[in-house]
């Protein structure tokens, strides 16, 4: 069985378990660069006793999760400072063990609003908190069965919205003629982040009234690779869900022949063009920032080139989580949409910021919005 050690999986765990259990994993190395000069509205410190309104708090101090941490407050700044807004904004820092700390100090700052935090295990303390909190919108998934306190919101960039938008267009997808309905099979590797992928779309495909999906385990060696093959051609279903990592997605799609297969584009991170050819005709979830960067909402806010797709991610949420914040400057919001960086926000159910990405596909080495011209 195949061993995944990918990079994409590290930074995926510092972040798309933003949402669940990838980010305790990041191993990311701390951040080398210091905060841009032009970056405003940047201290460890308050200034002054309620002299902020919506305070940013990140493990910035963290050596597993900095440069994390900064790719989201560098987006969150650059948005603030974009909207020539007026809330005051301030940046607290932490480290491993001092979520708390900088909450505390956020909260003695007079903060009416705080985005944060961004580590799963650091959500689940601050949920834990016996005080009351302003208005919290974190940056990672609440799952306990408790529920989280009632003044705290979530925004991930989480893979779990991706397995269920996939799961409602594979089930919107015309079928074979002789086909009663549509028949998926799930390709997955073993390793926690994409079990949950595959569990998160099996829930939803169930729920949408999808017969129980066929089951094959990716392992990394021609035989087993060939064994796959041979069944989907035995039987072909009307799609494939890869629950796989970048590299062992690139091993796997050369055998699935031409039926239509889908991934979360949350697992690549530094594929080369040679390797992406291997991917053509992938169809993915990705977020806007990537796949429409010249969409007309994105005009104003700045880029900044990372070398990463993982650490793009990320800024395009810090980018969203300032907006989102804004929308509770008079309170908490009813209702709330957003064309966003990250994706398509919806304030649902549960106090929670659902994501839909955009759907785009591999063409000759080149990822492209699905429904771009040829």
């Amino acid at each position: 069985m195949m061993r995944i050690q990918a990079r994409a999986t590290q930074w995926m765990a510092a972040l798309a378990l933003a949402c669940a259990a990838a980010f305790s994993a990041a191993q990311a190395p701390p951040a080398s660069e210091p905060p841009p000069a032009s970056e405003p509205r940047a201290a460890a410190e308050p200034e002054s006793p309620a002299g902020v309104d919506v305070a940013l708090v990140l493990p910035l101090e963290s050596p597993a999760y900095a440069r994390a941490a900064e790719a989201v407050r560098s987006g969150f700044l650059a948005a603030a400072d974009a909207s020539k807004s007026k809330l005051r904004t301030q940046v607290f820092s932490h480290g491993d063990d001092g979520v708390l700390t900088a909450f505390e100090a956020a909260q003695r700052a007079g903060a009416r609003v705080i985005v944060g935090p961004l580590v799963r295990d650091d959500l689940k303390v601050v949920a834990a908190m016996a005080v009351d909190l302003p208005f919290t919108i974190a940056l990672n998934q609440f799952d306990e069965a408790a529920g989280p306190p009632l003044t705290l919101y979530t925004l991930p960039l989480s893979i779990d919205s991706d397995a269920r938008l996939i799961a409602r267009r594979m089930r919107e997808a015309p079928t074979s003629a002789a086909a009663t309905q549509p028949s998926v099979v799930v390709v997955t590797s073993d390793t926690p982040l994409m079990r949950r992928f595959a569990a998160a779309f099996t829930s939803e495909w169930l729920a949408g009234g999808g017969a129980v999906p066929g089951a094959l385990r990716f392992e990394n060696s021609a035989d087993a690779l060939a064994a796959m093959r041979r069944e989907l051609t035995r039987k072909p279903p009307s799609a494939v869900l890869l629950a796989t990592d970048g590299p062992s997605a690139t091993l796997a799609k050369p055998y699935l022949g031409t039926v239509p297969t889908y991934a979360s584009a949350l697992v690549f991170e530094r594929e080369t063009i040679a390797t992406m050819r291997d991917l053509d005709g992938l169809v993915v979830t990705e977020i806007p920032w990537i796949v429409t960067p010249n969409a007309p909402q994105f005009d104003k806010l700045p880029r900044r080139d990372f070398g990463s797709a993982a650490l793009t991610r990320l800024y395009a949420l810090g980018l969203d989580a300032f907006r989102v914040a804004e929308a509770f400057r008079d309170g908490a919001p009813v209702e709330f949409t957003l064309e966003g960086a990250s994706g398509q926000l919806t304030l649902v159910e549960g106090r929670q910021f659902a994501r839909e990405g955009r759907f785009a596909v591999f063409r000759d080495g080149v990822l492209v919005p699905l429904d771009a011209p040829r």
